[in-house]
């Protein structure tokens, strides 16, 4: 996901955006050692969304 799309959003929906990634990332790590994840990727790409809209929630705190 873009920052700019990011930055439009309000705290709130961001709140729920980084627990619903984590949540898929708490998935995709426990489904990893039994081979059903078939991307590895998808796990670097969701850790990289958290970093963003993180980001993005520490800038409009400010």
């Amino acid at each position: 996901m873009e920052t700019s799309a990011l930055r439009k959003k309000t705290l709130t929906e961001l709140r729920t955006m980084v627990q619903e990634e984590r949540a898929k990332l708490h998935q995709l790590k426990f489904d990893l050692p039994s081979g059903k994840v078939k991307n590895v990727r998808g796990i670097r790409e969701i850790r990289r969304n958290i970093a963003r809209i993180l980001t993005v929630m520490n800038q409009k705190q400010q």
